[in-house]
This record gives C-alpha cells, structure tokens and sequence, in this order.
C-alpha cells in the first residue's frame, strides 16, 4: 500500500514538473517572440533578403533565353550601332547578320550572369548599412536601391571579367559574341569608309561591347532583385528562412 501511494505521488510530481517546464518554455518562447527586433538583426534580414534575390534572379536569367526570351531584358544592339541598323540593305547578309549578333549578345548575358552570385553575396555581405530601420520601413525596393547606389561601381569591376569571358565563348554556331559583331561591324565601317558611304553621309560605328553587356546585365539582375524584395516585403510564404520571418513581419504590423 505504501508503495502504491509512493509511486502515485512520484508520478504525480513528475508530472506537475513536466507541466512547470511546458509552461515555462511557452512564456520562454512568447518571450522571445514579442521582444523588440534589434537593429543588428534588421540588418542582417535586410541582406538576407537580398542573398534571396540574387539567387533568384541569377536562377532566372541565367538560363537559355532568359535575356532573349523576356521583351523587359532582351538586349537589342546598342544605341551607337542604330546607323548599321538604318543602313543595313547596305551590307551583304545584314539582316542575317544583325539576328545573329542580336542572339549571340543574349546568348552572352545569359551565360555571364551564370557568374554574379557570389559576386553579389561579397558585395552584400561586405554592405554597411547606416539606416537598416529606414530601409526596412521605406519603398518596396528599398534593400535593392541601397545595394545599387553603395556597390554598383564595385560590382560592374568584378563582373565585367565574366561578360569579357562570355562574350569570347563560341555561344551561337560554334562562333563568338566577338567574333559575330566584329563581322556586321566591320562589314558596316567598311562600307562607310568607301566613296559610296561618303557620299550617303555615313559615319564608321565604335562600339564598346563588353561595357554594353555588362551594365544591361547587372541592370536586369537588379530589377529581378528587387522583384524578389518586393515579393519578400508583402507575402510571408517568401520568407524563406527565420530571419527574414522575423524581420519583415514587422512589416505586418504597420
């Protein structure tokens, strides 16, 4: 019998233990929860969000026709080259030519943008934040803006060695990027240099491919960047890890 009632009160005090501790882990946990969001953790959600973002968008643009096949970023030929462009009845194969170099340019993007993550992520998590708060709370690309305005010079350095690499792949036909514009470039300038082009007003075209494709590039990496901030910013089921549960839920609360 008194065993029996030794064994009871045992359990019994067992479990009013276990209970003591689920409560206490509960009030632990709501403790946590409700306590203010640091300025250091904004920070760190802040470029959380934008790790997400570049991941997303390199996932996007860096497949075949990522560039060509979407009208927001297909790259057409640059603005300098819009004289072989009026004139191109002028050269033999031009309209063949200008598809092609078109293509290849694509083609290039598609492949150098393939490089930008951890180029990014560095130039990310390298970012001093001054006002995380501000940015948080600002316009629904906030994150992203800040990241273009302090970084932009430093990124358009590194990535510019990728887009000089892609732009001498063999992409398109087993022929370069290069080597494509080189022929509708040339093939204009020539052209333009004989008496036929003097007399017609023709003016030989320069163009800087590398630079061209580097900054419509990053240009497009920043839009699908941003895109991803905003998706962060209003749709909790984008909140793909704790912090950024954390930090932008705050923005559920406004």
């Amino acid at each position: 019998m008194k065993k029996n009632i030794l064994f009871v009160t045992l359990l019994s005090l067992f479990s009013s233990c276990a209970e003591l501790l689920n409560i206490a882990k509960q009030v632990d946990l709501q403790g946590l929860t409700s306590m203010p969001v640091t300025n250091a953790e904004n920070v760190s959600g802040l470029k959380s969000s934008l790790d997400v973002g570049i991941e997303k968008a390199v996932g996007q643009l860096g497949i075949e026709n990522g560039f060509l096949g979407d009208a927001a970023f297909k790259l057409l030929l640059p603005a300098e080259a819009q004289p072989i462009v009026d004139n191109i009845r002028l050269i033999p194969s031009g309209q063949e030519l200008v598809e092609k170099a078109i293509l290849s340019i694509n083609r290039s993007a598609e492949d150098a943008v393939k490089e930008a993550t951890p180029i990014f992520k560095m130039a990310i998590k390298e970012m001093t934040i001054a006002d995380a708060a501000g940015i948080l709370f600002g316009a629904e690309n906030a994150a992203t803006e800040y990241l273009r305005r302090t970084t932009y010079g430093a990124l358009k350095s590194a990535f510019a060695p990728k887009v000089k690499t892609s732009l001498e792949k063999p992409l398109v036909a087993n022929v370069s990027t290069l080597k494509t514009w080189n022929t509708l470039s040339s093939g204009y300038n020539k052209m333009a240099g004989s008496a036929v082009g003097a007399i017609a007003g023709l003016k030989t075209v320069n163009v800087d491919l590398e630079n061209y494709v580097t900054e419509k590039a990053l240009d497009a990496l920043f839009v699908r960047v941003a895109d991803e901030e905003k998706l962060i910013r209003q749709d909790p089921v984008a909140r793909v890890n704790a912090i950024l549960k954390r930090v932008f839920g705050q923005l559920d609360k406004k």
